[in-house]
């Protein structure tokens, strides 16, 4: 089907952001998987290119355009180049609607140039070793002592963890409240007590510095405060539906840029005498791909459509999170079926997407969670 969600402007900036990958990132892609993260340059090119927070005002330096469709743009062009390791999407999807929402006129002022210069790269904090997709079970606890907080605790699997200059991270202010017990706090590089641990060795996405981080008496600044005290979580359930958007915009990336490196191998490839592509198992297997990732394609514009109109629900983004990325996960494996033990080679593209889109089924909520949340929307629990 015609694809109707980006208009002239998208595709030129699509053109563009092509361009800055082709000449920026391709060639030093692999350097970076084996180093375990990405040099900081790159992020300073694609800020000076204008590929990062074009919905920052002008006055800070950003496009201020509030369109998510040029995001949209950045997520599929990085993953269909196998560029996996940029952490574009956390800083532009994830990190700067807090501040854009919730943070003070001095708080914009001090961080959204550097953002979108690229000279700040930023990550948000919310897993620990004991809490996942469980947030009530996050234990990194801070202590009003003056004008400052005291901040203690540790953070697992952070995204741009390594890179990171300023990282928003929820922390519990006061036990007693339970859900309105948590606050975000944004911790700068170079604070006291402040260390992060190495570039965590992950299966897929190596490039990804993702990382633990530690933190001991830091002193944090009361203005750095985001937001009010106490409103972590109601500000973490306003923007979650965006990140889940954002990884299922990844998700159908991933698809159908693995159904093309698909369909490509089997019309070259022959067995028994003749192309793959001639066989009936694997036609009808393609078929059945093509269908998902159509369907895929369809429910996450339709989503973006809903973002930018600002009526996209947490149950419809719960279920494009859940649908899409378990579907990469299922057309991915089919996909490298077909390419036999070709497929099992990292130097073929196939098997580099096999090991990257594996954890979109895990980060930003499970797909346990996922189904738990639509589940509980359908109105089933009895109450006695």
């Amino acid at each position: 089907m015609e694809r109707t969600l980006f208009d002239t402007d998208h595709r030129l900036f699509a053109e563009s952001y092509q361009k800055f990958l082709a000449e920026h990132v391709r060639p030093f892609h692999d350097t970076w998987e084996r180093q375990g993260v990405v040099d900081r340059e790159v992020w300073r090119e694609a800020g000076r290119l204008g590929f990062l927070g074009t919905e920052v005002p002008e006055e800070f330096g950003g496009g201020g355009i509030d369109d998510f469709r040029f995001n949209v743009v950045v997520n599929e062009e990085s993953v269909r180049s196998g560029c996996t390791g940029l952490g574009f999407a956390l800083h532009n999807d994830v990190v700067l609607p807090y501040l854009l929402r919730y943070g003070s006129a001095e708080q914009q002022r001090r961080w959204l140039p550097g953002m979108v210069s690229g000279e700040l790269i930023t990550a948000i904090a919310m897993t620990e070793p004991g809490a996942g997709s469980d947030l009530l079970g996050i234990t990194t606890r801070a202590v009003r002592d003056g004008d400052d907080w005291i901040l203690n605790g540790t953070k697992m699997f952070i995204t741009n963890g390594i890179n990171a200059d300023l990282v928003i991270v929820v922390a519990q202010t006061d036990p007693a409240k339970a859900g309105r017990g948590f606050s975000l706090f944004a911790v700068e590089r170079g604070m006291a007590g402040f260390e992060r641990g190495r570039a965590l060795d992950k299966i897929g996405q190596p490039a990804q510095d993702t990382a633990e981080l530690f933190f001991t008496d830091v002193r944090v600044p009361a203005d750095n405060l985001i937001g009010r005290e106490g409103m972590a979580f109601a500000y973490l359930m306003q923007n979650l539906p965006r990140e889940r958007l954002s990884i299922a915009v990844g998700a159908v990336a991933a698809m159908e840029n693995s159904l093309d490196t698909t369909i490509d191998y089997v019309r070259g490839r022959s067995a028994f005498g003749k192309p793959l592509g001639e066989l009936q198992n694997v036609r009808f297997t393609l078929a059945d791909l093509s269908t998902s990732a159509t369907l895929a394609r369809l429910f996450v514009d339709r989503c973006v459509e809903s973002l930018n109109a600002a009526t996209l629900s947490a149950r419809d983004a719960a279920m494009v999170k859940m649908w899409t990325t378990e579907e990469v996960v299922r057309v991915v494996d089919r996909c490298l079926q077909l390419h036999g033990g070709y497929g099992y080679m990292r130097e073929y593209p196939i098997a580099k997407a096999y090991l990257d889109t594996r954890v979109l089924t895990i980060y930003g909520g499970t797909t346990e969670v996922m189904k738990e949340f639509i589940g509980r929307s359908l109105g089933l629990n009895h109450t006695i």
